[in-house]
């Protein structure tokens, strides 16, 4: 992390506007070590001079990875408030586009939910509020406003900007949404799945099989590092997600094709 970035990310933990993101900040920002293992994770699916897309940028610790990694970045996030900051940290970056939207399976707009406490969990998924309700590690979350956002699909990025190297999608259980507006394998993809959704990621697997994804593998929770270290079929991933613990929460199904 740049002495720039770390002091632009220091500016917005002291600015009571974007209180609200403060957590996020200490959790995803000032950690040499945790930047250093998602760079070198990342490294076998982005190289230098890629274009990448960060579909649910939140506060862009994974945009800093990508652009470590020398990529050009797209990312799309529909939160004002992480699109404060992210202007904010990425200012003057001209490697890096933001897209103020969510995405989704059709161009429009979508009612987003708002968790003003914890806005890494907001999301376009009604059926996600639904299923973190009463859910065991998921007490005292609260959706507590609306918004309207617009709505692009991934078809649209690549139409404008290129083809990605790599898709990251983590956007709280519309996962199978935005699979749904893209029409053709990239060399890459991940998609976050939550213990309390599991039925959005066999959504997903079922989603990118039948656009030629083929080889699949995950991490779980926040560890960047694979769990089958080699590449299995869907029908193999989705027995292992359904399998999991309900404990282990999260985590992300990363995806290739031939």
């Amino acid at each position: 992390m740049t002495d720039t970035v770390a002091g632009r990310v220091a500016a917005l933990r002291n600015d009571p506007a974007t209180s609200g993101l403060r957590r996020s900040l200490d959790v995803y920002y000032g950690d040499p070590e945790r930047d250093a293992r998602m760079d070198a994770f990342y490294a076998r699916f982005v190289t230098r001079g890629d274009l990448v897309f960060d579909i649910g940028s939140h506060v862009g610790d994974h945009i800093g990875s990508f652009r470590r990694l020398g990529a050009r970045v797209v990312a799309v996030e529909p939160q004002p408030l992480c699109l404060r900051a992210l202007r904010a940290i990425y200012a003057g970056d001209d490697r890096v586009t933001l897209v103020e939207a969510a995405c989704g399976a059709a161009a429009g707009s979508v009612r987003f939910h708002v968790n003003s406490a914890n806005p890494t969990v907001s999301t376009a998924s009604s059926d996600f509020v639904r299923a973190a309700e009463g859910a065991g590690g998921w007490e005292g979350q609260v959706w507590d406003a609306e918004i309207e956002v617009p709505v692009v699909t991934v078809d649209a990025l690549v139409e404008e900007y290129g083809v990605p190297a790599f898709a990251k999608i983590d956007v709280e259980g519309f996962e199978d949404a935005v699979l749904a507006g893209l029409s053709r394998p990239l060399p890459a993809v991940s998609f976050e799945f939550t213990t309390i959704a599991r039925d959005i990621a066999l959504r997903c697997l079922d989603r990118l099989a039948a656009l030629g994804f083929d080889r699949f593998d995950v991490a779980l929770g926040d560890d960047k590092s694979m769990t089958f270290q080699r590449w299995v079929p869907a029908d193999e991933m989705a027995d292992h997600l359904l399998a999991l613990p309900h404990e282990a929460n999260s985590g992300d199904v990363y995806c290739v094709s031939r």
